[in-house]
Formats: C-alpha cells, structure tokens, sequence
C-alpha cells in the first residue's frame, strides 16, 4: 500500500490558488482581489504587496528558489527567465523578497523573440505582465529544483502584443461582450459574462532514446526525413485503444501526477491508432487557463518522457506511412450562471437560444474557412491534413441529421416535428435501451457539433491552441454582434429569430456536410459548392493578408493591422526555416550515412561478385543486387546535387513570401524525391550496415 496515490491531497498541491489564497490572504485583500478580478481591473501597489509576499511565503515552503514570469512568446513554444528571491544584506548575507513590482511586471530582453516587424531589433525592452486570471504555480524538475512560475502577458514598450496570450483575452472579452447582447435581446437578465472554455485533446508518440539520439532528423526536425515502410504498420488497428504496455502505463502514471500537482485535470489517456501513439485529454477549463495548461502538458510529456528513457515527439507526422498527431480543440461557451449555450436540450428545435448561437457559428465557419484554414497551418501539418487520418484542407460542419433537419425546416418556413426521445436498441437482453444523442460522432469532420459543443479537430499537435482560439473567438464575436444588432432592433423577437436562421440556412449551408470527408467524392462536391480547399501552409497563412481580415481583427480590438501582419511575417518566416533545417539535415545525413552505407555494400557486392566469377560460378544475383544499389547511389547522388542548388537559390531571395514558395516548389520537393531513393536503398542494404534505427524499431520496440 505504500504506492497508494492520495490524488485529491495532490490535486492542485502546486497551485497558488483560490482555495490557498483564501488561507493565506487577510479577508479583506482576498475579498476585493476576487472583485477586481472578477471585473478587469488594475489592483493596487499596496494589495499586490500583499499577495506577493505571501505568495513566495507559500513558494519558499515548497523548496521554491526562484521565480519566473512565464510567458507565451510567438515561437509557439513558452518562455521563462529565472530570478532568484535573495536580496543581499548589509552584512554579507541575503534575505528572501518578493514585492508586488516583482509580482505584476517583469522585464526580459526581448531582442531575440520574433516580432514580424513590430519593433526593430536594438529595440530591446519587453514587459510581462500578471495574469491574474490564472493562478501562479510551482514546478520541480528532476533535480530538485523548486521555482514559482507566474502566467503572463508579453507585451512592447509601446504596448503592442509580442504574445498570443493578449489576443485571446482580448478575443474572449469580445466573445463575451456580443454573446450577452444577444442574451439579454431574447430576454435573458442575470447571465454577466460569458467564457469560452476549451478541452483540448493532446496525441504524441514516444519512441526509445537511444534510437531517437541516432536519428539525426529525429533531434533536428522532429519527424523522420527518410525511412522505409516496417513490414507492418497500423493496418491490423490493434494498437488503438488496445491494453497499455507496463512501461508505458508507468510513464503515463507519472505525466498524471505531475500535471495534477499543478492543477491540470487530466482525465484521459489511451493508446491511440498508430503503433506508438497515444492521447492525453483533459477536463474542459477556461479557455485561456486551457491554453495554458496544454502548454504545460506538452512541456512535462518531454521532461516525463526522458525520466522513463523515452523521448515524446509532438510533431505532426513523425514517421511517413502511418497516422501523425493532432490537437481535437473542443470548444464551447458557458455562462456564470451555469449555462452551456452550445447545449440543446431534450427539444432543441425549441430552444431559441441553442439554435440562434449554432446558426452564428455557422455563419462564422463559412465566412472566415479560410481564416480557420490558416491558424491551423504549419509545416509539420503539411503532412497530415488532407490524408486519410485527419480532416481535409475543406472546412466544413458536421451537425448531425437531426439539427440539420431542425435548422432546414425553418430555413423553409415550416417547424420541426419532435419525434420524442429515442432508444438505441442494442439486441442484447442484459443491457438497457440507450438514449440516443442529437447526432452521431463524425471522426472525419474539421469542425464537429459533438452534443454540447464544437470539436475543431484540425489543430496541430505541437501547435499552441491560441492561434486557433483566437481565429474562432473573433469570427464567432463578429456573428455575434451581427445577430444581437439584429435582435435588439426586432419588434417580435421569435420572428426575427427565425428569419435569421433562414438567412443562414440560404447564405451559409453550403458548409454543413455530415457525410464523409475523407472521400473523393466530397473534394468535388465541396469544390462545387465553392468552398475553399487550401492545401498548404504557405496558401493557407495568406488569409491573414487580406484587407477583410485586418478589418475584422481590428474592429473587434483582437490584433492590430500591424499586429495582424506582423503574424503573418512570423509564420512564413518559420515555414522557410523549417524547411531549410529539413533540408540541411537530409544532405548531412545522406552525404554522412546513407551514401557512405550504399557504397560500403557495394564494395562488398564487387569483391563477391570478383570472387564467385574467378571461382567460375554464376554470380549474377550479386550483379542484379550491385547494380540496383549502384542506380540508386548514382540518383540520390545527382539529387543531392539539385538539392543543395535549389537550397542556396531560395536562401538568396528576399521577399519573405516568395522565398517561402521557393522552399515549398523547390527545395521541399527535391529532398521528397531524394528520400524516395534513399528508402529504396534502405530495403537493399543488409541491417548492419544500414546506419540509422529502422521503423520496424523505433514503433515497436518501446
């Protein structure tokens, strides 16, 4: 019983939270600390004293040294500066402080993040600030190093936002603000505030260290550039949900408690479809606290990982041939009275208020698929939407029959006739009828009504949530206000609430399909309904370019014109990086390993096929071999060659969009093609000689 894991006295044991704050704060501060919370505004010099200190008490308790602002940067990863909390005496030694400056705002160097043009790079100077919406925290390594970590904004000297974590408080502000307008027009008086909330579902794969430190694409691109298919894959489908290996469960039991320390819901975890892969999802949070936490997540998959001797690789398609990895961003509204305005209720043909919100979302996917389309575009899913494991590149909404039925009958002037609660009827006598829900689940659908709330199922798996989030607080704020402008104007709200769905149902159906998006047939429906299908990241973050997205930003106060472009230059940017490590990494490893291992055998072919000629003896099986492993060293030879020509040629151009595009014609294609020899040769060339861990290896033996 000694393991025995007591996790309501763990839950939440590093957080600096409500419940601790309550404890240690005098009544008082603690009280009008809540309220200004509760309604944005700045706390004073005196009570953020207050809570400082006792918030390093509480840190220093727990072994803390040290203290961070933690912030989200526009790297996609998170950033930390670590600061001690000594302060040297007059007589040679150090008392512990914290004070409320130290608590609300930090300084980093900001010289070296990416800006997109926002500042030059002699413009140094960057502020954090508290967050004060989530709570402080505290981390301990494998070390035993305690620091108290603070969530924070990331902003310039001039105010504009250097982060993602300020457009997603501004974007759930604007949520809330055209989400009550149309509460109180339908007559709803006591909701105050309305809060995205958001349960994203995180899938990774894990592989051995000792292969992952003898793939140098593994460490340097995070997916593997070359290798042969493994005699078997995912085709027989028993790893999904299948029973969880000892040595993975344990590493699992470990991710869990470090999470739950820091007050992450963890709830799920599972082996997911391909061999290797597995998924960790969470408990719905507030959205911005979510997007928070699934950084920490993703931070302590890796730290947990190497404890085991794994590695956890995050990257969207790590191997070639098998699923990659995704993010389901399911996301909803809630209101501070308890209500889920995505929930249908028993009659949701009745519910007014359910069917006015899906038809604003509606309206928002359609308008802005492009812009949805783009928050999600990366190199690294370049290689997995569009494939049949993960949506298409076509943004479409699966409702279900029953709430496309409901929404058609009033976009053609007539009312849905319940047919009451049905049953699933199972044919086994020892199980009870079922309820059935509104709609079945759509696995292949990008944005699937999934019973009380939207499951974006598009996101990357090593992407931050924020981008996403942002996109889809904005267009669905813009709908929101168009509705309630509507609804505040109406004389007889039921009609106009009915010719609003009708509207929708005529201007924006187009984008509602339940069948299934994997299929052919669906590119070319959808290409007739002219929706967008934008197959690559470079097209796809063009929409942020656009003059109607810069308006639509600016307008609902989410990101300046600048900041809007300064996102766009910053993500292109990384593109073209990308590719060109990708690309620098296969010709190091093919000039170092592979090419070296395809002449090394043929060398050995030569001398046996010397050997078996001088002893007058057929020796053509060698002579088939040595002249399949000779063609294809003289290919990736002359390959390598274009390769690193088209490589230099892109890194000479200016223009950040056009060098871009040069990377994803040229470059990207060149070293595709180079890989197809490589792996050709890889299947010729006998095991030990071969210099790189196969993908029979690296997927199955963990």
């Amino acid at each position: 019983m000694e393991n025995l894991i007591n996790v309501p006295e763990i839950f939440g044991s590093n957080v600096f939270n409500d419940r601790v704050m309550k404890e240690r704060l005098p009544k008082a501060i603690y009280r009008e600390f809540k309220e200004l919370s509760d309604e944005g505004k700045p706390m004073s010099g005196e009570m953020a004293n207050v809570i400082a200190n006792a918030m390093k008490d509480w840190a220093i308790e727990k072994g803390a040294t040290h203290y961070t602002h933690w912030f989200q940067p526009l790297t996609g990863i998170t950033a930390e500066k670590h600061d001690s909390f000594i302060s040297p005496t007059d007589d040679g030694g150090v008392i512990l402080e914290f004070s409320g400056r130290q608590l609300i705002q930090g300084e980093p160097d900001a010289s070296s993040f990416p800006s997109g043009g926002l500042r030059a790079t002699f413009e140094a100077r960057g502020y954090t600030a508290w967050d004060s919406t989530v709570p402080a925290f505290i981390k301990d390594n494998a070390a035993g190093d305690v620091t108290l970590y603070i969530p924070t904004a990331f902003h310039s000297y001039t105010g504009v936002a250097l982060d993602k974590k300020i457009p997603v408080l501004r974007s759930m502000s604007a949520v809330s603000k055209h989400a009550l307008r149309i509460l109180k027009a339908i007559g709803n008086t006591t909701t105050k505030r309305v809060t995205a909330t958001l349960g994203p579902e995180q899938e990774y794969f894990l592989i051995d260290r000792n292969f992952f430190l003898n793939r140098l694409d593994l460490m340097m691109c995070g997916r593997t550039l070359f290798g042969a298919p493994s005699p078997k894959g995912q085709e027989l489908e028993d790893q999904y949900f299948g029973s969880i290996k000892d040595k993975i469960s344990a590493f699992m039991g470990d991710l869990d408690i470090e999470l739950w320390k820091m007050g992450i819901a963890s709830k799920t975890r599972h082996n997911e479809v391909a061999p290797g892969q597995f998924e960790n999802a969470p408990v719905f949070t507030t959205l911005n606290i979510a997007i928070d936490h699934n950084q920490l997540v993703m931070d302590m998959l890796q730290k947990v990982a190497l404890r085991h001797g794994l590695i956890c690789l995050l990257h969207e398609k790590p191997y070639k041939g098998i699923n990659g990895s995704g993010k389901h961003n399911n996301w909803s509204l809630s209101t501070d009275d308890g209500q889920n305005l995505l929930e249908p209720g028993e009659n949701p043909h009745d519910n007014m208020q359910f069917l006015i919100f899906l038809a604003a979302l509606i309206r928002a996917v359609d308008k802005h698929a492009d812009l949805l389309r783009g928050s999600c575009a990366t190199a690294g899913q370049d290689h997995r939407l569009g494939a049949n494991e993960a949506p298409p590149a076509i943004i479409s909404v699966f409702l279900g029959n029953i709430l496309t039925e409901i929404l058609e009958k009033i976009g053609n002037g007539g009312k849905y006739e319940s047919k009451g609660v049905s049953f699933l009827k199972v044919g086994v006598d020892s199980l009870p009828p079922i309820p059935m829900d509104n709609s079945d689940r759509n696995r292949t659908s990008p944005f699937a009504f999934t019973g009380n709330k939207f499951e974006f199922r598009m996101v990357g798996s090593s992407m931050s949530c924020a981008g996403p989030n942002i996109v889809l607080n904005t267009i669905a704020a813009e709908t929101f206000d168009e509705f309630a402008t509507r609804l505040e104007k109406a004389k007889d709200i039921n009609a106009e609430a009915a010719a609003i769905i009708k509207q929708v149902m005529k201007e924006n159906s187009r984008v509602i399909f339940n069948g299934n998006n994997y299929s052919s047939e669906w590119e070319i429906e959808a290409g007739k309904r002219g929706l967008p299908n934008i197959k690559n990241c470079v097209d796809a973050h063009k929409a942020f370019t656009t003059e109607r997205a810069g308006e639509l930003f600016s307008a609902y106060k989410v990101l300046s014109k600048e900041e809007l472009h300064s996102r766009y230059e910053i993500y292109i940017d990384q593109y073209a990086k990308t590719i060109n490590i990708e690309a620098n990494c296969a010709i190091r490893m093919v000039k170092t390993q592979f090419l070296p291992a395809g002449i090394r055998y043929a060398g050995i072919l030569a001398d046996s096929l010397a050997k078996v000629k001088a002893a007058g003896a057929s020796a053509s099986v060698q002579a088939d071999i040595l002249k399949d492993v000779s063609g294809l060293l003289e290919s990736a030879s002359a390959k390598l060659k274009n390769l690193e020509a088209a490589k230099a040629a892109a890194c000479d151009i200016c223009d950040c969009t056009k060098k871009a595009e040069s990377y994803r014609d040229n470059v990207f294609t060149l070293y595709t093609e180079l890989r197809d020899d490589i792996d050709r040769l890889e299947a010729i060339v006998p095991a030990d000689i071969w210099p790189v861990p196969t993908y029979s290896e690296m997927l199955f033996k963990l």
